[in-house]
Protein backbone atom coordinates (compact mmCIF):
# COMPACT_ATOMS: atom_id res chain seq x y z
CA UNK A 1 0.00 0.00 0.00
CA UNK A 2 1.20 3.55 -0.81
CA UNK A 3 2.05 6.22 1.87
CA UNK A 4 -0.40 8.42 0.97
CA UNK A 5 -4.48 6.68 1.17
CA UNK A 6 -5.54 9.85 -0.92
CA UNK A 7 -3.25 8.37 -3.80
CA UNK A 8 -2.74 5.26 -5.88
CA UNK A 9 0.70 4.12 -7.01
CA UNK A 10 1.16 2.80 -10.26
CA UNK A 11 3.88 1.05 -11.44
CA UNK A 12 4.97 -0.10 -14.89
CA UNK A 13 7.35 -2.69 -15.55
CA UNK A 14 9.06 -4.36 -18.52
CA UNK A 15 12.28 -5.98 -18.69
CA UNK A 16 14.70 -2.91 -19.83
CA UNK A 17 12.51 0.08 -18.83
CA UNK A 18 12.89 1.83 -22.63
CA UNK A 19 10.15 0.71 -24.43
CA UNK A 20 7.16 -0.73 -23.11
CA UNK A 21 6.99 0.49 -19.50
CA UNK A 22 8.11 4.30 -19.93
CA UNK A 23 4.86 4.31 -22.63
CA UNK A 24 2.95 2.73 -19.75
CA UNK A 25 3.95 5.35 -18.00
CA UNK A 26 3.66 8.13 -20.09
CA UNK A 27 0.07 7.26 -21.86
CA UNK A 28 -1.39 6.15 -18.65
CA UNK A 29 -0.24 9.80 -16.94
CA UNK A 30 -1.80 11.44 -19.91
CA UNK A 31 -4.75 9.98 -19.98
CA UNK A 32 -5.24 10.21 -16.04
CA UNK A 33 -5.03 13.83 -16.61
CA UNK A 34 -7.46 14.08 -19.36
CA UNK A 35 -9.56 12.20 -16.91
CA UNK A 36 -8.92 14.98 -14.07
CA UNK A 37 -7.66 12.30 -11.79
CA UNK A 38 -4.06 13.57 -11.41
CA UNK A 39 -4.26 14.59 -8.11
CA UNK A 40 -4.81 10.44 -6.86
CA UNK A 41 -3.10 8.58 -9.18
CA UNK A 42 1.08 8.62 -8.93
CA UNK A 43 2.51 6.90 -12.12
CA UNK A 44 6.20 5.27 -12.34
CA UNK A 45 8.00 2.70 -14.53
CA UNK A 46 10.61 0.10 -13.63
CA UNK A 47 12.46 -3.08 -15.38
CA UNK A 48 13.40 -6.12 -14.47
CA UNK A 49 16.88 -5.70 -15.27
CA UNK A 50 19.54 -3.01 -14.78
CA UNK A 51 21.33 -2.71 -18.75
CA UNK A 52 19.46 0.47 -19.54
CA UNK A 53 19.52 2.26 -16.12
CA UNK A 54 20.16 5.85 -16.42
CA UNK A 55 18.71 5.96 -20.54
CA UNK A 56 15.44 7.82 -21.79
CA UNK A 57 13.52 6.03 -23.83
CA UNK A 58 14.19 4.23 -27.21
CA UNK A 59 14.05 7.25 -29.26
CA UNK A 60 11.68 4.66 -31.77
CA UNK A 61 9.35 4.30 -29.01
CA UNK A 62 9.22 8.19 -28.16
CA UNK A 63 8.88 9.37 -31.62
CA UNK A 64 5.96 7.01 -31.98
CA UNK A 65 4.09 8.27 -28.84
CA UNK A 66 5.48 12.10 -30.07
CA UNK A 67 3.30 11.66 -32.90
CA UNK A 68 0.25 10.45 -30.87
CA UNK A 69 0.80 13.26 -28.18
CA UNK A 70 2.25 11.68 -25.62
CA UNK A 71 5.91 12.22 -23.68
CA UNK A 72 7.90 9.81 -22.63
CA UNK A 73 10.36 11.93 -20.59
CA UNK A 74 10.84 9.03 -18.04
CA UNK A 75 14.80 7.85 -17.08
CA UNK A 76 15.26 3.67 -17.41
CA UNK A 77 15.45 2.23 -13.33
CA UNK A 78 15.89 -1.39 -12.39
CA UNK A 79 12.50 -1.84 -10.24
CA UNK A 80 13.29 -2.98 -6.65
CA UNK A 81 11.61 -4.80 -4.09
CA UNK A 82 10.74 -2.15 -2.27
CA UNK A 83 8.74 -1.27 -4.96
CA UNK A 84 6.62 -4.17 -4.19
CA UNK A 85 5.32 -2.23 -0.64
CA UNK A 86 5.54 1.25 -2.26
CA UNK A 87 2.93 0.80 -5.53
CA UNK A 88 -0.59 -0.18 -5.25
CA UNK A 89 -0.71 -1.56 -8.51
CA UNK A 90 2.36 -2.95 -10.85
CA UNK A 91 1.72 -3.64 -14.10
CA UNK A 92 3.70 -6.36 -15.88
CA UNK A 93 4.28 -5.87 -19.58
CA UNK A 94 4.19 -9.74 -20.16
CA UNK A 95 4.22 -13.32 -18.75
CA UNK A 96 8.02 -13.07 -17.91
CA UNK A 97 7.87 -9.63 -16.53
CA UNK A 98 4.97 -10.75 -14.37
CA UNK A 99 7.03 -13.90 -13.61
CA UNK A 100 10.01 -11.75 -12.38
CA UNK A 101 8.06 -10.00 -10.20
CA UNK A 102 6.80 -12.57 -8.47
CA UNK A 103 10.24 -14.13 -7.55
CA UNK A 104 11.31 -10.47 -6.42
CA UNK A 105 7.77 -10.59 -3.69
CA UNK A 106 8.54 -14.26 -3.04
CA UNK A 107 5.48 -14.88 -4.98
CA UNK A 108 3.15 -13.00 -2.27
CA UNK A 109 2.61 -9.64 -4.44
CA UNK A 110 -0.82 -9.98 -4.85
CA UNK A 111 -0.99 -6.13 -6.29
CA UNK A 112 1.01 -7.24 -9.46
CA UNK A 113 -1.14 -7.84 -13.21
CA UNK A 114 -0.21 -8.17 -16.38
CA UNK A 115 -1.43 -5.28 -18.41
CA UNK A 116 -3.28 -7.52 -21.12
CA UNK A 117 -5.53 -8.41 -18.12
CA UNK A 118 -6.86 -5.24 -18.43
CA UNK A 119 -7.45 -4.75 -22.26
CA UNK A 120 -11.52 -5.14 -23.47
CA UNK A 121 -13.01 -8.81 -22.72
CA UNK A 122 -10.04 -10.23 -20.39
CA UNK A 123 -10.78 -10.40 -16.98
CA UNK A 124 -7.53 -12.23 -15.46
CA UNK A 125 -4.17 -12.76 -15.82
CA UNK A 126 -4.20 -15.98 -17.16
CA UNK A 127 -5.45 -15.60 -20.52
CA UNK A 128 -4.26 -12.23 -20.98
CA UNK A 129 -2.03 -11.30 -23.63
CA UNK A 130 1.43 -10.60 -23.77
CA UNK A 131 2.29 -6.73 -24.43
CA UNK A 132 5.23 -7.55 -27.39
CA UNK A 133 8.50 -6.35 -26.98
CA UNK A 134 8.82 -3.70 -29.86
CA UNK A 135 12.81 -3.43 -29.56
CA UNK A 136 14.02 -5.62 -32.34
CA UNK A 137 10.87 -5.30 -34.84
CA UNK A 138 10.12 -2.83 -37.44
CA UNK A 139 7.59 0.71 -36.68
CA UNK A 140 4.26 -1.54 -36.29
CA UNK A 141 5.50 -3.24 -33.27
CA UNK A 142 5.85 0.44 -31.64
CA UNK A 143 2.27 1.15 -32.77
CA UNK A 144 0.90 -1.97 -31.29
CA UNK A 145 2.37 -1.36 -28.13
CA UNK A 146 0.53 2.00 -27.65
CA UNK A 147 -2.81 0.46 -29.20
CA UNK A 148 -2.63 -2.19 -26.63
CA UNK A 149 -1.76 0.67 -23.66
CA UNK A 150 -4.65 3.29 -24.77
CA UNK A 151 -6.98 0.07 -24.65
CA UNK A 152 -5.86 -0.99 -21.33
CA UNK A 153 -6.19 2.78 -19.77
CA UNK A 154 -10.08 2.84 -19.02
CA UNK A 155 -9.66 -0.29 -17.13
CA UNK A 156 -6.70 0.14 -15.26
CA UNK A 157 -8.06 4.33 -13.73
CA UNK A 158 -10.76 2.06 -13.06
CA UNK A 159 -9.08 -0.54 -11.25
CA UNK A 160 -7.02 2.38 -9.55
CA UNK A 161 -10.57 4.32 -8.85
CA UNK A 162 -11.52 0.84 -6.53
CA UNK A 163 -8.47 1.06 -4.70
CA UNK A 164 -9.65 4.53 -3.80
CA UNK A 165 -13.01 3.71 -2.69
CA UNK A 166 -11.71 0.41 -0.77
CA UNK A 167 -9.55 2.52 1.41
CA UNK A 168 -12.25 5.67 1.63
CA UNK A 169 -10.11 8.15 -0.83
Amino acid sequence: MSASSAMVQVLFVCMGNICRSPTGEGVFRHYVMKMGREGSIGIDSAGTINHHVGDPADARMREAAARRGYRLDSIARAVRSEDLRIFDLIIAMDHDNYDDLLRLSDGSAVNVRLLGAFLPGMEADAEAPAVPDPYYGGSDGFERVINMIEDACPAILDHCLRLLSDRGG
